[in-house]
């Protein structure tokens, strides 16, 4: 996907009067500026289920996908560690009725794994324009509070050395059997978010947790991204 086609996801839901992205179409945008994403599909039909699952491999991760609902756990819409076609169906079922009066699908997305999660973003600051966030991830990030901010354009020295300034900074090494992890795309994943944050001046906010560590690489598994 290019550039023109992020334009163009964002453009049709500002005609729409929307605030937000689905978390399909905002991970289209971010693919679009080369962030590593999940492999998903967007499925709306009971029928399509199995195929999609076969075609993406177990185990899955099934999720009431809208762009109404930005906080789906709250709802019971993420559906995890779906291992054959039985459990995917069900799964799809019970998001399907939970989606009830939402405008949306049922997002199927590999089940990327890893034990090390971070948090990045961007937010439009009313004094300093977009910055972009780097730190901890996981459904603790509003507790630890450990992260570190920029002011965009970043080059990859800044962008590298937000990424060491967070106090867990360690969960990046080497650590209890699993390898470093590869700075250079992370910091290339900020420099990008910044560049969203300057060419899409109706981008208010783009929340990406969590970032799952898989081997060495990052890989965005949830996102979201607001509109003004």
């Amino acid at each position: 996907m290019n550039k023109g086609s992020a334009f163009q996801i964002i453009e049709i839901a500002l005609k729409e009067g929307r605030s937000a992205l689905s978390e399909y179409e905002a991970k289209q945008v971010l693919a679009a500026y080369g962030l590593p994403v999940t492999r998903e599909c967007l499925v709306e039909n009971r029928g399509d289920v199995e195929k999609t699952a076969r075609k993406i491999g177990y185990p899955l991760v099934l999720k009431g996908c809208s762009f109404e609902i930005a906080h789906k756990t709250e709802k019971g819409l993420i559906h995890a560690d779906i291992r054959s076609d039985t459990e995917a169906l069900e799964a799809f079922d019970e998001i399907k009725k939970g989606l009830n009066g939402y405008n949306g699908a049922v997002l199927v997305q590999e089940m990327v794994k890893g034990r090390r999660e971070l948090a990045m973003g961007m937010t439009r600051d009313d004094q300093f324009g977009p910055c972009v966030m780097f730190g901890l991830g996981g459904i603790f990030t509003e507790v630890l509070k450990d992260i570190s901010f920029r002011k965009v354009p970043l080059n990859k020295r800044e962008a590298l050395n937000m990424i060491r300034e967070i106090k867990g900074n360690r969960i990046i090494d080497v650590i209890r059997g699993m390898e470093a992890v590869d700075t250079e795309i992370l910091a290339n994943m900020l420099i990008q978010l910044g560049r969203i944050g300057l060419e899409f001046e109706c981008v208010r906010e783009i929340d990406l947790n969590p970032v799952i560590i898989s081997g060495k690489n990052p890989i965005v598994a949830d996102a979201l991204m607001i509109l003004q």
